[in-house]
């Protein structure tokens, strides 16, 4: 990186490793100097919770805050009724406008841990596409906006062409969601003066899409910036686990699994997502990142607390450090672990050993579960499990079990 900023917020995006490009460095830069800034990012409202990959998004919404700008968050409620063909192999499936109000809801959630709603001069605002797609009369819309649309440029972009090399259908109704991705760009530019849209590398044809048609329709300079799509250093995609996607929602994946997921990274990624995920100066982050041999590990721990922190709280982040202690260091179950509580009737004259690890959430399926007992990471209470076949009974749970999948993700099984 060359370019060297005046404003506060670019030189935190380049800093700490947010900022992949930007379509116009010193037209940028200048616009953040010259006053407050309002710059958006989209949310498809997919799921009902956001997960560990929209976390560096988040974050930098929150930076851009901090250093005095306006962060607006625009849930996809209409977009999400036609689904973000980028880099996916098949169609996302279609859902109704009662799932997709309830996933928005789920979502705001979390962002009121991150920004801040109020009425100040920079206080976040949140806002719905549904507002001016809904309402959208097709034949003005094709006329008034899709005129500004060359296919062939549009078949050149990297989320559509991956689709179409494969031979894989791409839907007339996804190729729409890049012309609705950039008319947001413009209502937003014209009803709020957003004047930069922030996004995964992934979404920079939209973004650059969004910008054309706001300089042909209105004669508007407007910004775009990605930031870079993250793999943790083992090459997986940031956010995914054996046990599925890392939710933020507190309901749907607790505050000590989450703490967990922080703690268990690489010890070469330390360094980066103290940076990324954490609001610590970059000198210490760079320090805590190059320690060595055991001591990484007390990098991970505060890397844990501060993330678990911003999304959960101070109490949940020491809860779950203290849990972790009991757990690792002293063999006991602690309470913060994930509980399976189990009715009389569920276990009625017992209930399989494979069965309990699925039904705890150490294990995807049962033949997830089997190659665990087969390789030797099953554990109740610290004791390997050898046997697929075994059964838990009333009298096993006199007392609640611990369940250990390997040496890191633990589960309390009880009776109810």
């Amino acid at each position: 990186m060359t370019y060297h900023p005046k404003s506060e917020f670019l030189r935190i995006m380049i800093e700490r490793g947010y900022l992949a490009d930007c379509t116009d460095y010193q037209g940028l830069d200048d616009a953040l100097m010259a006053g407050t800034v309002p710059a958006y990012i989209g949310y498809d409202a997919t799921a009902a919770s956001l997960h560990v990959g929209h976390l560096l998004n988040i974050m930098m919404l929150r930076w851009l805050q901090k250093t005095g700008h306006k962060p607006i968050t625009l849930m996809g409620g209409g977009t999400t009724k036609v689904g973000d063909p980028s880099f996916r192999s098949d169609e996302r499936p279609l859902l109704g406008p009662d799932q997709i109000q309830a996933n928005i809801d789920g979502m705001n959630k979390v962002f009121a841990r991150y920004l801040d709603y109020s009425d100040a001069p920079n206080g976040a605002i949140m806002l719905n596409n549904a507002e001016w797609l809904d309402g959208l009369n097709y034949l003005e819309f094709l006329r008034d906006i899709g005129r500004h649309f060359s296919v062939n440029r549009m078949l050149s972009f990297e989320s559509v062409k991956s689709r179409l090399d494969r031979e894989q259908s791409l839907s007339f109704l996804e190729f729409n969601y890049m012309i609705l991705q950039a008319y947001d760009f413009l209502e937003l530019n014209r009803r709020y003066g957003c004047l930069l849209q922030m996004g995964g590398s992934d979404q920079w044809g939209n973004i650059v899409n969004g910008i054309d048609l706001t300089r042909r329709v209105l004669d508007h300079e407007i910004y775009g910036l990605t930031s870079p799509l993250l793999t943790t250093s083992d090459g997986k995609k940031m956010g995914k686990s054996q046990g599925g996607a890392m939710w933020l929602n507190a309901e749907m994946l607790s505050p000590y699994d989450f703490w967990q997921f922080w703690r268990n990274t690489t010890d070469a990624d330390t360094g980066k997502f103290l940076k990324l995920y954490t609001e610590l100066p970059v000198e210490e982050c760079e320090r805590l990142g190059a320690l060595q041999g055991s001591e990484i590990n007390e990098a991970k721990i505060i890397l844990a607390n501060e993330v678990t922190a911003l999304l959960h709280g101070e109490e949940a982040a020491k809860a779950a450090e203290a849990t972790a202690k009991e757990v690792f260091e002293k063999g006991i179950a602690g309470g913060d672990l994930p509980r399976l509580t189990l009715s009389a009737e569920e276990l009625g004259d017992g209930i399989s050993v494979v069965q309990i690890f699925v039904r705890s959430g150490l294990a995807a399926t049962g033949k997830e579960a089997k190659r665990l007992i087969a390789d030797n990471g099953a554990k109740i209470d610290d004791e390997s499990v050898t046997d697929a076949g075994k059964l838990i009974t009333a009298a096993d749970l006199a007392s609640p079990l611990k369940l250990s999948a390997g040496k890191k993700r633990h589960a309390i099984v009880e009776l109810g």
